[in-house]
């Protein structure tokens, strides 16, 4: 695949798991009364007002950092009403979580599709796997193409899952412990966590843990995607 095709499917991608995550921030968010991303017409597959809301994270450096790397990077919000957070820090926090639990969805929806196409003869198992290279394609027509954008399902849909689950400002983590806590402790946490300062030093935290974290989850996740082949 070219570096064009190759990077059209990373945007396919990269766009459709991130309006998820977000739809279902705003879906749990309604959920537990608060309809400031519903109204925004975000609690939906549509990624139209994500990208209207977020137009740098969804569009322009995601396109920018595939072509100087070659690995697509970006982000999304969906809003929220604080006085609501405040007021509901355990709705708060499972609204926190919603989102990287759709990718961990995706992620397994991802893998049932590719087993199901493996025994149905249209894809067949690596001799290796890399983040864009989870499965292979079959001959030369649409297969290998389906094969890349079902390994960029798998693994993208992983990376976000474990990033936003490090409890770090102002990652999705850092509010979804409130989870395991009383209400009153989870909103402590949440207050510390909006501190402006805190979110600089958290994504320098979790870049680094998430190169140490990454990969030996990619590995577990492959391990369970075919268990038979022994990685």
């Amino acid at each position: 695949m070219d570096q064009i095709s190759l990077g059209i499917a990373w945007y396919v991608v990269f766009i459709f798991s991130t309006t998820a995550h977000e739809a279902a921030h705003a879906w749990a968010a309604k959920r537990g009364g608060d309809s400031t991303a519903y109204e925004g017409g975000q609690v939906g597959l549509d990624p139209r007002p994500h990208i209207r809301r977020e137009p740098m994270g969804m569009v322009l450096v995601p396109i920018v950092s595939f072509f100087l790397i070659g690995f697509m990077m970006g982000w999304a919000s969906a809003p929220y009403d604080p006085v609501w957070a405040r007021a509901h820090p355990h709705r708060a926090a499972r609204m926190a979580l919603a989102g990287p639990v759709a990718n961990l969805l995706l992620l397994v929806v991802a893998g049932l599709v590719i087993r199901g196409m493996i025994a149905a003869g249209m894809l067949q198992f690596p001799d290796s796997v890399g983040f864009i290279h989870v499965v292979d394609g079959l001959g030369d027509g649409m297969m290998p193409a389906v094969a890349t954008l079902l390994s960029l399902m798998f693994s993208l849909n992983l990376l976000l899952f474990i990033l936003n689950i490090i409890p770090l400002p102002p990652l999705d983590g850092s509010t979804a412990i409130g989870i395991f806590m009383s209400e009153k402790n989870a909103l402590r946490v949440q207050e510390v966590m909006a501190t402006p300062a805190l979110s600089m030093f958290g994504m320098l935290g979790a870049f680094l843990l998430i190169q140490q974290i990454f990969w030996p989850s990619f590995l577990a996740a492959i391990r369970w995607l075919y268990p038979e082949l022994g990685f």
